[in-house]
């Protein structure tokens, strides 16, 4: 079992910045990835980033490339996401998750296994 904490959030005015983490416990060790989706109101759960345990290789939606920068710390089983310059269209509960498969979809909710609470980034104008 894994479990997924996801700290960071908060209120922001745009044009300003936030770093989530999310860090995982439990049973981690054959853990391959993590990644950052997030989920405003009556929008579905969208991919936002996503990173490879082995390797550190890294994957970014379109609309954050650029603005948002996930890293990882293997020792300390936490993922983090830089959020910069960011806009109302950011405001979202954003939520971190794990994957357990050696070959996954970086991009597709289906294939992480795990996934935190949520965290809420709110901008204001």
């Amino acid at each position: 079992q894994v479990q997924l904490v996801e700290s960071g959030g908060g209120l922001v005015q745009a044009g300003g910045s936030l770093k989530l983490s999310c860090a995982a416990s439990g049973r981690t060790s054959s853990m391959y990835g993590m990644g950052w989706f997030r989920q405003a109101p009556g929008k579905e759960r969208e991919f936002v980033a996503a990173i490879n345990w082995i390797g550190g290789r890294t994957y970014y939606a379109g609309s954050v490339k650029g603005r948002f920068t996930i890293s990882r710390d293997n020792a300390k089983n936490t993922v983090y996401l830089q959020i910069n310059s960011l806009n109302p269209e950011d405001t979202a509960v954003y939520y971190c998750a794990a994957t357990f498969r050696v070959y996954y979809t970086y991009d597709r909710r289906n294939h992480y296994d795990y996934w935190g609470q949520g965290t809420q980034v709110t901008v204001s104008s």
